[in-house]
């Protein structure tokens, strides 16, 4: 007799609240399509019941609230061709979107590590708050692909250069990092999230957003040593090549440079060249839902031409640390590789979400 398994998602009704708990804490709660499919629908129904007055999300377990979409499912599914990949991003964004277009109070937990798929669950909601032990990163081009679900929009609209710094090298962002950059909103200290829930939760309780406004009046944001190196990112980053940022790097003998430069040249140059231009991109769209339908094609073509298998299977299959990338050089992306990323499917293949 098999033992019983664990639903990969919690959801329940806890008094006036719809509890969406992530619950893989072995994966640290990476993100499957059925997890996908099964918030959707919760929330989807959620959205017209007036006993729901808020949604909670946050994850099982004290080390993650989601580090990410089960990337390798997506690996093991290359030799069919793309349609799981597919499915996969199309019903994602979608989540994401709908999560940033909410009509009822979204409270998203930032607890632990929050990376790629954690991000656009949590990123896009009314309130996100972050805690101390957060450990916040958009880490897709060490794999091949270009920082999605709704990455680009954020990183683009991050103050100077942060967002290309952050979105070219998969920096980690500590929660008062996350907070300036545009990732979270409110900060609150770990040991307070029990009480906040409870809060949240009871039907007698104030209202949700004199809950939230509290909150932020009560813990002051901790300092951010990110922002103290925004002058020099800023200049290091304004370069519009890659190739001109690694030259800049190589001005500055500053260890968060150095590191910074290091890091570049173990990514995947096309992923790269990928990430900058639809960063630059997302700055001039009207909608997060404009910038997801970018990040579709992207995200597509990158699998399909084998750069993000090769980047899973050099990181988290094989686990030798050499992906063979395809172009090996920066110098040898072309611009009209990118365009070709970046040009529109047929109709019929399309995202297609729409904006306000």
């Amino acid at each position: 007799m098999s033992e019983p398994t664990e639903p990969e998602v919690l959801i329940r009704r806890d008094g006036r609240a719809l509890h969406v708990t992530l619950n893989r804490p072995k994966a640290l709660n990476a993100l499957t399509l059925g997890m996908v499919r099964e918030i959707w629908q919760a929330l989807l129904a959620a959205k017209d019941d007036p006993a729901v007055a808020v949604v909670i999300l946050d994850g099982a377990g004290d080390r993650a609230l989601c580090a990410g979409g089960d990337v390798l499912s997506l690996y093991a599914s290359r030799t069919e061709g793309s349609g799981l990949a597919r499915t996969f991003w199309r019903e994602e964004y979608r989540l994401n979107a709908l999560i940033h277009r909410y009509p009822k109070p979204f409270v998203a937990l930032q607890d632990g590590i929050v990376m790629g798929g954690g991000i656009g669950l949590s990123s896009h909601a009314q309130y996100r708050v972050v805690t101390e032990r957060a450990m916040l990163a958009m880490p897709e081009t060490g794999i091949g692909l270009i920082p999605d679900v709704g990455g680009t929009w954020i990183l683009g609209h991050a103050p100077g250069g942060l967002g290309l710094y952050l979105g070219l090298t998969g920096a980690r962002m500590t929660g008062a990092d996350a907070i300036q950059t545009g990732f979270s909103g409110t900060f609150a200290p770990a040991a307070t999230l029990p009480a906040l829930k409870q809060q949240l939760i009871d039907p007698a309780g104030a209202p949700i957003d004199e809950i939230m406004d509290g909150l932020a009046d009560e813990h002051p944001v901790p300092m951010s040593a990110l922002m103290g190196l925004k002058p020099d990112i800023d200049r290091i980053f304004a370069p519009p090549t890659v190739e001109g940022i690694l030259r800049e790097l190589n001005t500055t003998t500053a260890e968060w440079a150095q590191k910074a430069r290091a890091e570049l040249l173990q990514k995947s140059p096309l992923a790269l060249k990928a990430t900058l231009a639809s960063i630059r991109q997302a700055r001039h769209l009207p909608s997060l839902e404009a910038a997801l339908n970018v990040e579709f094609r992207l995200c597509t073509r990158l699998f399909e031409r084998g750069e993000f298998p090769e980047g899973v299977r050099a990181l988290l299959v094989d686990k030798d640390k050499s992906p063979k990338w395809n172009p090996r050089e920066v110098e040898d992306v072309t611009a009209q590789m990118v365009a070709d990323l970046l040009a529109p499917f047929p109709p019929s293949e399309e995202l297609g979400l729409k904006g306000p």
